[in-house]
């Protein structure tokens, strides 16, 4: 086997390193259950094999396709979970997540509190999304900011496939409900098999590129886009360090205040459009908490505030990209 074939043999894609998460912990705890639309062998195993093998391993009672109704499945999720089982709730897509949004804000989220602590609802929400496809605008959005502002919630977006095995074994073990993100265009691309059995705290951050003169902090697919712009910032001579936030609520603010502390510059880039997003809550508490060691104001890159387009043009023009984020860059450090 030659050097290449070697090192392709050792790498794994993001859908693979779910499916190897989802087995590894059914096969570890049998309260372990998966509930969603097709995710069963019968229907293929989900629209684009997530679960394909589980059900064919685990049997039908575990590993549940069901009717299209996603107040039904998380309503089924919770209260699984009620009854000492943990149960991984998959809905489609993210933006088919707003047709249970009662079920995942009023009861989910506020069980434990509803019930003075003794209640808890440890169930894990996987949800797909991302632009690329030209699917339009009810299929690719990023409402992950909905999310993190519920309290009760935490929410998880993996950029690589060692973090999407650790971060979803820790959803399901966590006693409180998860909400995984998991990008639709990065499913297929290659990275290091995790360690079987390893988790990912949720709320850490992981430094992906050190720099001393600007930061980046991103999360999902948009890691990738920041570590693109790497080459490019250093033609221009800016070191840059990249920070994948990996949990977006919790997010980790001393990872990021301590290189913003040494960098002077944060730039936050998200898939989701800027206004009211993620980027914003990070941009408030870095300023506040490093206001006259910044060497700049605090940049947020996102999309525009618009649906997102089906037109393939269009779409490319929408997405931020390694290009938008050197340049915002750039301007920082050089004025």
């Amino acid at each position: 086997m030659s050097g290449t074939a070697e090192i392709k043999a050792k790498q794994i894609n993001n859908l693979a390193a779910l499916n190897l998460a989802l087995h590894d912990a059914m096969a570890d705890d049998p309260t372990v259950l998966i509930l969603g639309e097709d995710v069963a062998d019968a229907q293929e195993g989900g629209v684009t094999g997530v679960t394909r093998g589980l059900s064919t391993k685990f049997g039908d009672k575990r590993v549940r396709s069901t009717p299209i109704s996603e107040q039904a499945i998380i309503g089924a999720a919770i209260g699984a979970s009620l009854v000492g089982y943990k149960p991984v709730a998959e809905i489609m897509l993210m933006n088919f997540t707003t047709v249970a949004m009662d079920m995942i804000v009023n009861h989910a989220a506020k069980l434990r509190y509803m019930s003075g602590g003794h209640t808890n609802v440890p169930i894990v929400i996987r949800t797909m999304t991302g632009a690329g496809f030209s699917t339009g605008g009810q299929h690719s959005d990023y409402f992950e900011a909905w999310f993190a502002h519920t309290a009760g919630l935490k929410v998880v977006a993996p950029s690589n496939p060692e973090d999407a095995y650790g971060l979803m074994r820790s959803a399901i073990d966590d006693p409180d409900p998860v909400l995984v993100i998991e990008n639709m265009p990065i499913y297929w691309t290659p990275g290091t098999p995790p360690v079987p059995g390893s988790r990912v705290p949720i709320g850490k951050a992981r430094i992906v590129a050190q720099g001393s003169d600007i930061t980046i902090v991103s999360y999902s697919r948009m890691v990738h886009e920041a570590l693109g712009a790497l080459p490019k910032l250093k033609e221009a001579g800016i070191s840059a360090e990249v920070i994948d936030l990996r949990s977006v609520s919790p997010w980790d603010k001393e990872a990021v205040l301590a290189s913003v502390a040494k960098t002077g510059r944060l730039i936050v880039v998200h898939e989701a459009v800027v206004p009211f997003g993620v980027g914003a809550e990070i941009a408030a508490v870095v300023s506040e908490a490093l206001f006259g060691k910044l060497k700049g104001p605090v940049k947020r890159i996102g999309a525009p505030f618009t649906p997102v387009p089906f037109s393939k043009p269009l779409e490319t023009a929408y997405l931020p990209n390694a290009e938008k984020i050197a340049e915002a860059a750039i301007a920082l450090v050089k004025g």
